[in-house]
């Protein structure tokens, strides 16, 4: 017999300081991406995502996330980019890409900007020559790539353990 007991819904454990990853995302073709996204942002801490396009939150799949993260809405990737650099942050890639990394072998900054790519396309070829590294999740079967929410939450979680205390 063990001792664990169900503790559904136990209150977050709150971080030693705020996450300093910042989630920046293509315009999403899915709401239910986007909503995803946002909601796992709000699991991990992140309280920052930067949306190009017209993004729309569905709050029913977000949840009580569209409380904590602020989704800015910019025109285009490129230029939100340059501005993240300038605020001191590496721009990483999540894509799969010739001198991609292995996310599990990746090291991060703290100080982080996360790119993801679009759900059809993946990363564009200028948005890609802006970047400091692209990291990959490696894929063993089929389809040949993970799906835009999955991916993007996987390597959160990868950011997140390399920086458990925020």
């Amino acid at each position: 017999m063990n001792d664990f007991v169900h503790q559904r819904h136990q209150a977050p454990t709150p971080l030693e300081r705020p996450r300093e990853l910042v989630i920046v995302l293509p315009p999403m073709r899915s709401r239910v991406n986007l909503s995803r996204i946002v909601r796992a942002a709000g699991c991990f801490g992140v309280r920052r995502i930067v949306a190009c396009g017209n993004p729309k939150v569905d709050p029913t799949i977000a949840r009580n996330a569209t409380e904590q993260v602020t989704v800015e809405s910019r025109r285009s990737l490129v230029p939100a980019l340059r501005e993240l650099r300038i605020d001191g942050y590496q721009l990483v890639g999540l894509e799969q890409a010739t001198g991609s990394r292995l996310l599990y072998e990746f090291t991060f900054d703290r100080r982080t900007a996360l790119v993801i790519g679009s759900e059809r396309h993946g990363i564009e070829a200028s948005v890609l020559e802006v970047l400091d590294s692209v990291v990959e999740i490696p894929v063993h079967g089929m389809p040949h790539s993970h799906n835009a929410a999955t991916a993007t939450m996987l390597a959160t979680y990868e950011y997140c353990r390399q920086f458990p205390s925020g």
